[in-house]
């Protein structure tokens, strides 16, 4: 996943899968959704049929949200097809056009890395459906123990290349009851390039429908000792979402005449 200056809480975010494979074509056309289910693990089918099916969430074509922070909120905005974004607060501006990020540093706030955050927050908020992207491995895990339950999951790899962080591993969790998802599990090795054994934990317990989607209210970082998840730590509220199937217009995601193209990072 290609995918500011944030709280401290957010410091165990670093290194999340950025987008797969960027799209270089400027308007794709929509692929018809496959029927044949064999590319997915079956628990996985039922996961998203839980949240509202693959086939509706491929419908759709722009999702925003907003991050209500105290002294600056953000508006978050993804193109769904394209994956290009942008996130617009009172004091900066900065996006994807589908090829480069960009900044525009209204008063000069932001100092953040623009590559890794530009779409970061929304491959936490689109869980489960990310998981159906090009480029990715399925394989078993071990179920997850929470306060006495079980919740089965699937282990989540990349393809070598595909995204900023290929070595990057994910492990969804699911309640067994519902299917509704219930834990993210990722490691961090962005810019790194190296492999790592230490999974930081989100909760998913929090759920709204939006056009037919049940989609995170809000999510909750745990502390944990190794697979032993302990108490929560954060949690980040998403308000004011929306999904629908039309698109903005290609100049919304462009770089404004006085922004800046903002170079990936590499250390």
């Amino acid at each position: 996943m290609n995918k500011i200056t944030i709280p401290l809480l957010f410091l165990g975010l670093t290194a999340c899968k950025q987008t797969p494979k960027p799209v270089k074509v400027e308007e794709p056309v929509q692929q018809e959704i496959s029927e044949t289910r064999n590319q997915y693990p079956d628990a996985l089918v039922e996961v998203f049929d839980t949240h509202g099916g693959l086939s509706q969430w491929k419908k759709q074509r722009t999702l925003s949200f907003v991050l209500p922070k105290p002294n600056l909120p953000e508006t978050h905005t993804v193109d769904l097809w394209t994956r290009k974004d942008r996130i617009d607060t009172e004091q900066f501006s900065m996006g994807f056009d589908g090829e480069q990020a960009w900044l525009l540093n209204g008063n000069g706030s932001y100092e953040g890395d623009v590559g890794f955050y530009h779409n970061l927050m929304f491959y936490f908020y689109a869980m489960p459906f990310v998981f159906a992207d090009d480029g990715i491995m399925y394989s078993e895990t071990e179920d997850l123990e929470f306060k006495g339950k079980s919740y089965p999951g699937i282990k989540i790899a990349y393809q070598s290349g595909v995204g900023a962080s290929s070595e990057d591993e994910y492990y969804i969790h699911f309640d067994p009851e519902s299917h509704k998802m219930a834990w993210l599990g990722y490691t961090v090795t962005y810019r790194s390039g190296e492999s790592s054994d230490n999974v930081r934990w989100i909760n998913y317990a929090d759920w709204q429908e939006v056009n037919r989607l049940v989609l995170p209210k809000s999510i909750a970082w745990y502390s944990y000792e190794g697979r032993k998840i302990l108490e929560p730590a954060s949690t980040v509220t998403f308000e004011d979402v929306s999904i629908s199937n039309n698109p903005r217009p290609k100049s919304f995601y462009a770089k404004p005449e006085n922004g800046e193209y903002v170079p990936v990072k590499t250390n």
